[in-house]
């Protein structure tokens, strides 16, 4: 029987090494990496391949939903399990149209995520209680302009948002990014305008509204 390979991301050490301990004990699973941020895990799933990516949402250099994004670009066979604190409909709607198939929170870890990751390995989507039941709930107050939203943004445009949330100098968001300091500052022009964002401080704000970094 082939071993099922996963990958966790936590930014938080503790956290992480209890996660991958308990997914460690389930027969047939390997964990393929332990990585503490957005962009480790993007690369890890392209290095490693594994069938399930355990994410946390909220972690530095790139969160967990741009990380869902682009793990399903580079592969699309990976199951991705987001795991947060957080259980807003809104954040769930972002974690579904970002292609996640598990939602689970951090306060029903544990053996509900070892459910999880079976059931994402058969071929199932996951999420607990409490979040199905805020999915239904969104589903049958919906209205005819309830899609209407915020200006779209791109991947790359929500990498910025973070990096410079985080407080990255343009400098410091074009050597992340691998881009010119010139293009980085023209992403962040268009970002401001685009948001109509009158300063860093209304970047900031968004950026901690949409669980993009932590407050």
């Amino acid at each position: 029987m082939r071993l099922a390979r996963l990958i966790v991301a936590d930014d938080h050490e503790l956290v992480r090494r209890g996660l991958a301990a308990v997914l460690r004990e389930q027969g047939g699973w390997v964990i393929a990496a332990e990585v503490s941020n957005g962009r480790e895990a993007v690369e890890a799933v392209i290095k490693f391949r594994p069938d399930i990516a355990v994410l946390d949402l909220t972690m530095p250099e790139l969160n967990g939903l741009d990380a869902t994004r682009q793990i399903l670009a580079a592969e699309p066979s990976t199951g991705v399990i987001i795991l947060t604190a957080h259980e807003s409909e809104q954040l769930i709607r972002e974690v579904l149209r970002a292609g996640a198939r598990g939602y689970v929170l951090k306060s029903d870890a544990g053996e509900v995520l070892v459910t999880a990751v079976r059931e994402l390995l058969d071929g199932r989507p996951f999420f607990t209680s409490k979040v199905a039941k805020l999915v239904l709930d969104a589903y049958l107050r919906q209205t005819p302009d309830s899609s209407l939203s915020a200006p779209a943004l791109s991947a790359r445009e929500r990498e910025i948002i973070q990096l410079l949330a985080e407080g990255r100098s343009n400098k410091e968001v074009a050597r992340a990014l691998g881009i010119s300091v010139k293009t980085a500052e023209t992403h962040r022009s268009n970002i401001m305008r685009k948001m109509e964002f009158e300063s860093i401080s209304d970047l900031v704000r968004y950026a901690v509204r949409n669980k993009i970094i932590d407050a």
